[in-house]
């Protein structure tokens, strides 16, 4: 008897997890043209960026340690519920093939865990350090994010490959 109603509870509980799953989905503004709010901030802050054919805002930078890395500041808004943010990135690392070697993989994993902000994802044949910033966040935060995913990829970048690609 007990297994029974412990086998209905599980079955209970795996639909409610499934229905939960699904109520997770963000949504994503489809718009391609550039977020203008976000080249007034980076114009205030006095940095150089072009727009790409996605309307997001590409930033090169010159690094203390004599390397530059790159950053990308997404115009498109995600939102959850009442939240909504946007994607601060910059790329660290290149696949050879689809997959990253696991060894690779294990380290950003690690690196996530340890991260005050943000989080590795993979995009395509890419690990890409990401900051999901609140879409009306401050000049400040802004540049602060792009700070914190410079440092970070830029650290990994040269860990995991020793070269300079991003």
């Amino acid at each position: 008897m007990r297994f029974h109603a412990l086998a209905a509870a599980l079955a209970s509980l795996s639909v409610s997890m499934t229905a939960f799953a699904a109520d997770t989905t963000s949504t994503r503004e489809t718009d391609r043209s550039a977020d203008p709010a976000i080249a007034r901030q980076l114009d205030a802050l006095k940095y150089q960026y072009e727009v790409d054919d996605d309307g997001d805002y590409k930033l090169a930078f010159d690094m203390d340690n004599g390397r530059s890395q790159l950053a990308f500041v997404i115009s498109a808004v995600e939102s959850f519920g009442d939240m909504k943010v946007r994607e601060v990135w910059a790329p660290a690392y290149r696949a050879s093939g689809t997959q990253f070697p696991a060894e690779v993989a294990n380290k950003l994993l690690e690196d996530s865990h340890a991260s005050k902000l943000g989080a590795w994802v993979k995009q395509g044949d890419m690990a890409v350090f990401v900051v999901k910033l609140a879409s009306d966040a401050s000049q400040a935060d802004l540049s602060d994010a792009l700070d914190f995913v410079l440092r970070t990829a830029d650290q990994m970048e040269n860990e995991l490959t020793g070269k300079d690609e991003f």
